[in-house]
């Protein structure tokens, strides 16, 4: 384990018993929230989705905090495709320290491509849900505390005065692949954090676009 938190180290053996109960196609996945672009700070049965350490996290936000189940802490049973196409049931959960603040999350993800052939049967078990987050969304109190935190995180300990264009570029670029620019307000406030204009911001974005399009 890559992190510095010893708090999720209380984790490891929880991951452990989750992959050994349910097998090789049970992946798990330990993430350290205090370094979003680094996040994977250990992995069980990661050959599930190919997750490696010193990645980060990929379905954080688009797919458990803008959730509609999200509940609890936690968004259990959605669904998510590998780069190789399989069909992966995922759920997961933030941890949380003695002092309330989120640190890390859980994610447990499970390959049904094996399971095709006794679909029927297991109907109730593959039975997921998947949303699509094509819009700015009001979400709840709690999950808005969250991504700002995540939003400060990102940006660490850079002393915004002296980044560069490119540098704010590639961090707006960061934000918007992992989903923060899906919560109405984000724009707003990673403008104000990055000392920029939310005009700048839309900019960025456009420019992102293009760049990615050609």
């Amino acid at each position: 384990m890559t992190s510095k938190n010893k708090a999720l180290e209380t984790y490891i053996p929880i991951a452990n018993l989750i992959a050994q109960t349910f097998g090789k196609n049970c992946e798990v996945v330990l993430h350290d929230l205090s370094i979003p672009q680094n996040s994977v700070v250990y992995t069980v049965n990661n050959h599930v989705t190919g997750r490696q350490v010193g990645q980060p996290f990929e379905h954080l936000i688009k797919d458990v905090l803008l959730s509609k189940n999200f509940e609890n802490d936690c968004t259990a049973n959605y669904r998510t495709t590998t780069i190789a196409g399989k069909k992966i049931k995922s759920s997961t959960a933030l941890l949380r320290d003695a002092k309330g603040e989120v640190i890390g999350a859980l994610c447990v993800n499970y390959d049904l491509s094996p399971l095709n052939d006794m679909k029927i049967l297991l109907d109730e078990f593959m039975d997921t849900q998947q949303e699509k987050i094509e819009a700015t969304v009001e979400p709840f109190d709690n999950v808005i505390e969250i991504v700002e935190d995540l939003i400060n995180k990102m940006i660490g300990n850079s002393s915004v005065t002296t980044l560069k264009r490119k540098d704010k570029i590639e961090l707006i670029q960061f934000m918007d692949k992992k989903g923060v620019f899906l919560i109405k307000g984000a724009i707003e406030k990673v403008a104000e954090k990055l000392n920029i204009s939310k005009v700048t911001v839309y900019s960025y974005l456009d420019a992102i676009k293009k760049s990615e399009n050609e």
